[in-house]
């Protein structure tokens, strides 16, 4: 259990393990007092904050230790999940307001006019966090910067009181220097700062960027050395219990994810969906070719997942290597449209094919699932994909679509059309801020599966208007 006492700390690493917990009383002195008065404010800020009022995370680290990555990483998995989360990075705001960077000398602690540059990065993005949570929708912001010093996150602290915000700190602390030269070469000098200069000139001017920082001791995590150990203080809701359990599940292993369905199956000629048909020849050709192509391409301690349904099985089969059945990797479920071709469905139940082409991200087929149910119930597989490293996950058209989803950032709306073709393999393989993607066909002809989304969703249009985008079947 996290700490449930302000004042109390556990400190783990990821067996589990954690101390006794460093219980302190107060101590109040009279230079204290406007401290006191500042913590007194904030508790009944938190007193009378609504129980789902917007999150606002701020992340707190020196250069070069993943802010960024985690910032991006964060956001992409909230809104994945349904949560409206937007990243809003100073740096960012910096670049656009100084055209050209010239040295470290901007970020000198001495250079006034630098300074006052930031503060108004920092303040303009604050504004825009401010009109994000209060004005369009949003759940959760992320404030990404360096936040490194008392009287900013102060600042912070005072802009999320004044708007009904909660605040939730990640701390990113690396003490190990191969860590974080790595990070500065394959991250840093990507940047526009470092456009015209060389490497070493850039190492050294970033090197010279990072300074020395305080602590802090409110609602937060803290990750020490990419991962290796935590510390997890004052979690106040659900929505910053999803965060900590996130972050404490993903690594920077380098490591690629292959993702693709299973052979073409019997049910997929016929252009029924759903079902649990077995392989047809052409699929079985696609499952040896696999096993080609995997043994090619040599990845160490390969894991293999499939689902319960017969046709992943028989695919990962043909592997010859050890694999995992997944019941959460099964197809999304279809309820009464099982085994249905389109057109069966557009005769029986018109009503229900014009709702779901009008949002099929949302649409419930009835006694089935959403794309959004599904999205739900495959968060422990992206979990789980955050913890491994290399894996093969044999599955299903709209399974490979919210995987697929997660890894490329895609909305609700783009998820449920996302081309996923039958005897292709996507290697996807993270990278700093995304994932790099390579579609590989394997050669062998498929019948088609992808269904676009018609011009006219209407329930009042006529059978033809509906049928228009149907792949062809037998």
């Amino acid at each position: 259990m996290l700490a449930a006492h302000e004042g109390c700390s556990y400190r783990g690493e990821r067996t589990g393990t954690r101390d006794v917990p460093l219980c302190r009383p107060p101590v109040v002195n009279r230079n204290c007092v406007p401290a006191v008065m500042r913590l007194i404010r904030r508790v009944a800020v938190l007193l009378i904050c609504m129980t789902n009022c917007p999150t606002l995370i701020v992340t707190v680290g020196l250069p070069a230790r993943g802010k960024t990555y985690i910032s991006k990483k964060l956001t992409r998995y909230l809104n994945w999940i349904g949560v409206p989360t937007r990243e809003f990075n100073v740096g960012q705001y910096r670049r656009e307001f100084v055209k050209i960077y010239k040295s470290f000398e901007f970020f000198r602690p001495d250079n006034e006019e630098g300074l006052k540059i930031r503060r108004q990065c920092a303040s303009a993005a604050l504004n825009d966090v401010r009109e994000y949570l209060t004005e369009d929708g949003g759940q959760v912001a992320v404030f990404d910067a360096t936040n490194t010093t008392r009287e900013r996150r102060e600042t912070i602290l005072e802009f999320a009181e004044q708007n009904g915000f909660k605040v939730f700190f990640v701390e990113s602390v690396c003490e190990d220097p191969d860590v974080i030269q790595e990070n500065i070469v394959q991250v840093k000098l990507g940047s526009p700062d470092y456009t015209n200069c060389n490497t070493e000139e850039a190492v050294e001017d970033f090197m010279k960027r990072i300074k020395c920082y305080e602590n802090s001791d409110l609602s937060y995590i803290k990750i020490m050395d990419v991962g290796q150990r935590y510390l997890v203080n004052r979690v106040l809701d659900h929505i910053q219990s999803r965060i900590v359990y996130y972050l404490m599940n993903i690594h920077i292993t380098p490591r690629s994810i292959y993702l693709c369905r299973h052979g073409e199956s019997e049910l997929n000629v016929k252009g029924r969906i759903g079902g649990d048909s077995g392989l047809t020849i052409r699929g079985k050709e696609f499952a040896k070719k696999l096993s080609h192509f995997i043994q090619e391409q040599n990845i160490s301690d390969l894991k293999v997942w499939t689902s319960q349904m017969k046709r992943t099985i028989q695919t990962a089969e043909a592997l010859n290597v050890p694999y995992e059945q997944w019941k959460v990797l099964n197809e999304i479920d279809a309820g009464v449209c099982e085994e249905l071709m389109y057109e069966e469905i557009q005769k029986n139940y018109p009503l229900e094919f014009a709702l779901r082409d009008q949002d099929k991200y949302r649409y419930r087929y009835p006694k089935g699932e959403s794309y959004e149910d599904l999205v739900q119930r495959l968060e422990p597989v992206i979990m789980e994909l955050e913890r491994q490293e290399n894996v093969l996950v044999i599955c299903h058209q709209a399974v490979m679509r919210c995987l697929l989803a997660y890894f490329l950032d895609k909305t609700a709306e783009e998820l449920p059309y996302l081309k996923c073709p039958l005897h292709t393999v996507l290697k996807l393989t993270p990278v700093a801020y995304g994932c790099k993607v390579e579609s590989i066909s394997l050669n062998v002809d498929a019948v088609n599966t992808h269904r676009e989304r018609p011009a006219n969703v209407d329930v009042s249009r006529m059978s033809e208007e509906a049928l228009l985008t149907v792949p062809s079947h037998q």
